[in-house]
């Protein structure tokens, strides 16, 4: 049986059917597109590499439904013409997936706090809008199941102690009442949002271990029975690849594009590259997964994976249990990919049962797997890729990535030469340009301030966490503790971590050492270390001196972990116990003592560690089925602090007065002034440099994550209204307030802005005077002057966290464009959201190259052209002496889908009009272009 799709217009196939097949499982009938079928319809001579990625399948089955369910014609026969090409897949060097765009129907939608509260706060807004304007805000409901998990607002006040959990979280309670009340109001608002409370774990390993069916079902398209397909599914955080170990197709996006695919938008990508990198071997002894992953993101760092998929491939891929995928998954944005993808097989089965999923569930993924041609046997030919890479496991020796980056692999034997070597070299180089330190002085240079096993990377694999249990079992028994000045913490992303660790009798050695759980959340990973030891934030503050953390992360970037210490190593956890015990950073754990035990002797790290075999024996405490099913059974049910906590009801949320955390957003109201006043037109004239900047900034130089502090704009604008400094908190607990958010724009420590003698930090130059001001009152000050403003960046400008704040800042500050070179995935599409035209010089070597130095007004001309034909745009720089220099810069797009974005100003008076239908006033021009659209 067939579903048949009528082509929408003479360019689309004459008659296209996607094959249906048939699978009878626990007495009930399903259909499913049969991929296998569909493929070989498609297949020809031509495909000498290889049958299609499983990563493609999957999209394939998505555009094939899409093409029987789209709402309109030319959606169904645009969807037709993707599947054909998708099925006639070949893997030749240098093609991709499709011919330019795909867009695919999202299943679910996984959202953290920190980017799930405003993405929903914005859904508020519209309903408010709707409602001023006569119209039922109720309309306003997610299309697609709504997951919420309270995770990334745990903040490590007191780290060390038993009571550390329940203090830390009682702290949570009492700085973010107001935001945890709106998330209270949305669960009973929205009726597809569905919310975790606080201290559950963290979003990705909730989502491996709990969330993720791997499937999907729903009502055929013809009304006929039930269709069974594979999940795809969007997450507000860049890390949700960590899901793909299971098979399951997602990845991190920001909260913009989250909030159209949960108002009922597909999902709009660039047709991506597929590069297989096939694993041989297996790892040597002393080696861990997370070695793996950190020399995984050194190499495709290096090959260049941005925007692509990466299917991981090979016997090395198929011996790894899903644990073990998962931090190779997890860190896809750390190498650049979209996804980090394994297909199904026999461990992807192995673990949904060990991890408490229904048996008759799991049963049905097999079958389903199996007949759809989603799952990977272990005979089966290897998939055709774009291109492959080798990577052998024996390579993965034991490491740290650091000081400031996830792809700064340094072998353990050379960690201590490398801090050195980064203390004198210069910043251009990558160093610190640190001042030599006298000997015997307090706190030197490498001094440890933390130690922190926390992320769902690492702390989703319980080999790396059984080994840290071992680890610190050994060292207790010798005697060993770590320094006093060391702050450790342990922060799993799951209730089961600590379960397990008990029943193997490790969680009283980890604590013995300081390891105490700290909570279950993100913390440390994502900037919210809470305080240091004072006489080491005074050396680094005062004195300069170079500090450092390692951590069992995935970022590392400077000033994420905590502003005080500039170095930062990642690393598996056994080795930041061993790394807390020494207390500092540069020793040589391959050569010399990690300390001394109680009978005075040396102590190495290879006398702690421990064997294959010591592990082994504890892993049968993993794998219970009962322990997942203990944990998950009360996901959704809250404590005591929950509970109590008060919270509007109704469809629309009630805005507290003078609320310094939850204000109603602009961007509606500010869309519904967009769509009155029209387009804004073919070209940006005079615009002024806002910031210059070089390669590989992060979306935490563009908006910070960490602690507010009190010289900060952020804090002294919270100053004016009334806060106390100590009831600042961190800029992620701030996001639901958009004059916090603005003046944060661009105000990292970190930010280097290369216009001549601007200091480190947030600053710029302002022209014609070029006097030097915060990048937020420059912002300002061209904006009351009526002069619009752009940025110039390097390569892979917005890596890092999927930040929709990252584009919504520089969108409050009235930036109208970037001009980079290249641009990471998430970031460019969040920039598109906004109406941000993200452009890329067609000029080798960008502005350095052109000889800018952001003093000059940019004349941008052709944006119609750019939009409609992908023609270049022409810019012309006027520099102060009257001398002008001209060059081209290509709109960087992912299909029709985005321009249509740019053309209406972003997302948010895209999805206005649609709303309000022909109410809207929007100009002859762009109503003519809307309607081009089918």
């Amino acid at each position: 049986m067939s579903v048949d799709l009528t082509p929408a217009d003479a360019s689309a196939p004459a008659a296209w059917s996607a094959p249906l097949g048939r699978l009878s499982h626990a007495g009930r009938s399903y259909r499913f597109v049969d991929l296998p079928s569909l493929m070989a319809q498609a297949a020809s001579d031509a495909r000498p590499g290889g049958p299609p990625p499983y990563s493609v399948r999957v999209m394939l089955d998505n555009v094939a439904r899409r093409a029987a369910t789209a709402g309109s014609a030319r959606e169904r026969a645009d969807a037709a013409r993707t599947a054909l090409r998708l099925a006639g897949w070949t893997g030749e060097s240098g093609e991709s997936a499709a011919d330019g765009a795909i867009a695919l129907d999202v299943t679910r939608v996984v959202l953290p706090d920190s980017s799930g509260l405003p993405a929903l706060m914005d859904l508020a807004a519209l309903r408010d809008l709707l409602a001023e304007r006569g119209e039922d805000p109720a309309r306003v409901e997610p299309g697609a199941p709504v997951d919420v998990v309270i995770d990334h607002s745990l903040i490590v006040d007191r780290a060390g102690a038993p009571d550390a959990a329940a203090f830390n979280q009682a702290r949570e309670y009492e700085r973010n009442a107001e935001r945890y009340s709106f998330f209270k109001w949305a669960q009973q608002a929205f009726g597809s949002v569905r919310v975790a409370p606080p201290g559950k774990g963290i979003i990705h390993q909730i989502h491996l271990e709990h969330l993720a069916a791997c499937i999907g079902v729903a009502p055929a398209p013809d009304g006929e029975g039930e269709l069974i397909f594979p999940e795809f599914v969007l997450g507000c955080d860049s890390h949700t690849p960590m899901v793909n170990a299971l098979g399951v197709l997602a990845w991190g996006v920001g909260g913009i594009d989250a909030e159209a695919a949960m108002l009922g938008r597909p999902h709009v990508l660039k047709a991506p590259r597929v590069v297989g990198v096939r694993l041989s071997g297996s790892l040597p002894v002393g080696s861990t997964t997370t070695d793996l992953v950190l020399l995984v993101t050194q190499r495709l760092r290096s090959v260049g994976v941005v925007g692509d998929f990466v299917e991981f491939f090979g016997d090395g891929a198929a011996a790894l249990s899903v644990p073990q995928r998962a931090t190779l998954a997890n860190m896809a944005p750390e190498y650049g990919a979209t996804v980090g993808f394994f297909p199904m097989d026999a461990r992807t089965l192995a673990y949904l049962r060990e991890s408490g999923r229904p048996a008759a569930h799991v049963d049905l993924v097999e079958a389903y797997a199996k007949a759809a041609g989603l799952y990977r046997a272990p005979d089966d030919p290897a998939p055709g890729f774009n291109a492959v890479v080798e990577i052998d496991l024996a390579d993965a020796a034991p490491c740290l990535a650091g000081p400031r980056r996830p792809n700064e692999r340094v072998t353990l034997d050379q960690v201590k030469s490398s801090f050195s070597e980064a203390l004198t070299a210069p910043r251009s180089k990558g160093g610190f340009e640190a001042a030599p330190v006298a000997a015997g002085a307090d706190a030197p240079h490498g001094t440890l301030a933390i130690a922190a096993i926390t992320s769902c990377t690492n702390t989703s694999n319980p080999s790396v966490m059984l080994a840290a249990g071992l680890l610190a079992r050994k060292a207790r028994a010798r005697g060993l503790k770590p320094p006093a000045w060391v702050k450790t913490s342990l922060a799993p992303g799951s209730r089961v971590v600590p379960r397990y660790l008990a029943a193997c009798g490790l969680m009283e050695d980890l604590e013995a050492l300081g390891f105490h759980v700290v909570g279950f959340g993100c913390t440390t990973c994502s900037g919210k270390s809470g305080g240091i030891d004072p006489t080491l934030s005074a050396a680094a503050r005062d004195e300069g001196r170079v500090l450092a953390a390692v951590l069992s992360g995935n970022r590392n970037f400077e000033a994420r972990i905590h502003p005080d210490v500039r170095a930062s190593y990642l690393g598996s956890p056994p080795l930041v116990v061993a790394f807390a015990l020494a207390g500092r950073i540069d020793v040589d754990l391959t050569r010399e003592p990690l300390g001394r035990g109680a009978d005075g002797k040396p102590v190495h790290l290879a006398d702690l560690w421990p064997s294959a075999m010591e592990i082994e024996a504890c892993m049968a405490a993993v794998g219970d089925p009962a322990l997942y099913r203990a944990v998950y059974g009360d996901l959704r049910r809250g404590d005591a602090l929950w509970d109590a906590l008060p919270a509007p009801s109704g469809p629309r949320f009630a805005w507290a007065e003078g609320s310094t955390y939850i204000r109603r957003p602009p961007f509606f109201d500010r869309a519904s002034e967009r769509l009155e006043r029209g387009a804004d037109g073919d070209a940006i004239e005079g615009a002024r440099i806002l910031c210059l900047l070089g390669d590989s900034v992060t979306t935490d130089h563009v908006t910070p994550s960490g602690a507010i502090t009190p010289d900060s704009l952020a804090g002294r604008y919270l100053a004016d209204e009334g806060v106390e400094p100590t009831a600042f908190n961190a800029y992620t607990q701030r996001r639901g307030n958009h004059d916090v958010m603005a003046r944060a724009t661009f105000s990292n420590a970190g930010l280097s802005n290369r216009m001549e003698g601007v200091p480190e930090g947030g600053f710029t130059r302002v022209f014609p005077a070029g006097e030097i001001m915060t990048i937020f009152e420059a912002a300002e000050a061209y904006a009351c002057a009526g002069e619009p403003i752009v940025v110039l960046a390097g390569r892979n400008y917005g890596m890092g966290s999927s930040r929709d704040w990252a584009a919504k800042g520089p969108a409050l500050l009235g930036v109208r464009a970037v001009i980079a070179e290249s641009f990471e995935r998430i970031h460019r599409a969040n920039l598109v959201g906004m109406g941000i035209l993200p452009l890329c010089f067609e000029e080798e070597g960008g502005w350095p190259a052109l000889g800018l130095d952001g003093s000059e007004r940019l004349s941008l001309s052709g944006l119609d052209a750019a939009l409609d034909e992908d023609a270049p745009i022409a810019v012309e720089a006027a520099r102060p002496d009257g001398r002008t220099v001209r060059f081209a810069a290509r709109l960087s797009v992912a299909g029709e889908s985005e321009r249509r974005l740019l053309r209406d100003g972003g997302i948010f008076p895209s999805v206005l009009r649609e709303f309000l239908g022909d109410k809207t006033g929007a100009s002859d021009g762009a109503a003519a272009k809307e309607g081009t659209e089918g």
